[in-house]
């Protein structure tokens, strides 16, 4: 049974996917920057790997067979980062890479980090090693996050639809290839089940916490100056603005029924996530 290296385990969705790989019985190296961080409760021998480091993820890759790659932190030099995880599983001879890539992912992308994930798309394909992207929709866990404290969510997102996908259902999705050649060297869009646009998501989210939400469409302008409080660097508001940007095109709203043929079942919608997890709306209701 070949080693799984799960990247990014000190966070949710690495840490998710490592959570469903022990359900599973699969051996694992459970890798993480800050090891001190990685939940007691995953089992796996835990090694500390950087993606800024190419030796220390080479030594850390060593011996799996399997890596799943979690995409770095934003940063403005996030595709170096990705280069070099890369460059650093092909040195180690890893003979299958799973990564986490965007809904759309295209060097034309409106979404400026998507275009981002289609080169680290390229580097993975040009490694020579066997490869599952998994290219996820926005998270609904983000949903409740969207709204200011006056209940409004702003964005330049016009009437365009979100496939919105839990995280929950990625890692479960994302277990099933780790374990299997079935969808080896594919390409699989991982969404929720139904694409909605941000007006009806204020909506959804409104009639389950009993409080008003709302959406206002912003036009490109607003959204900058809405943003400027925030003293976040260029790139990251322009990544802010664009991913709004690209749901107003059309270019997120692409439903697929991957999420159900890999785990067995249907994906949560916003209602299934905001029931399970309550505790993300309650700065709402303060």
């Amino acid at each position: 049974m070949d080693l799984i290296a799960v990247t990014g385990v000190s966070g949710v969705l690495g840490s998710r996917i490592a959570e469903n790989l022990n359900r599973l019985g699969r051996p694992l190296r459970l890798i993480a920057r800050d090891p001190s961080r990685v939940s007691e409760s995953l089992e796996g021998a835990v090694v500390a790997g950087d993606y800024n480091d190419e030796a220390q993820m080479t030594a850390a890759f060593s011996g799996a067979g399997t890596v799943f790659l979690v995409s770095g932190r934003e940063a403005e030099d996030r595709l170096q980062h990705h280069r070099r995880a890369v460059a650093a599983a092909t040195a180690a001879g890893v003979g299958k890479i799973v990564y986490t890539s965007f809904l759309g992912a295209d060097p034309r992308a409106t979404f400026v980090l998507a275009r981002q994930h289609f080169q680290t798309e390229e580097f993975i394909r040009a490694s020579g090693a066997r490869f599952v992207i998994l290219r996820d929709s926005m998270y609904t866990d983000f949903i409740p996050y969207f709204a200011g404290r006056d209940g409004v969510i702003r964005g330049p997102a016009g009437d365009g639809e979100t496939s919105w996908v839990t995280r929950d259902d990625i890692a479960a999705a994302a277990a099933q290839v780790l374990i299997t050649a079935d969808h080896d060297d594919s390409t699989l869009d991982i969404t929720g089940p139904e694409a909605v646009s941000m007006a009806e998501t204020a909506q959804r989210l409104s009639r389950h916490i009993g409080r008003p939400i709302s959406y206002y469409d912003e036009t490109e302008e607003e959204a900058y100056a809405s943003r400027a409080s925030f003293n976040a660097p260029d790139w990251e508001v322009e990544g802010w603005v664009t991913s709004y940007q690209a749901i107003a095109k059309g270019e997120l709203a692409t439903v697929s029924k991957a999420v159900e043929i890999l785990t067995g079942r249907r994906p949560e919608s916003i209602e299934d996530f905001l029931t399970a997890h309550p505790e993300t709306y309650q700065h709402l209701l303060s």
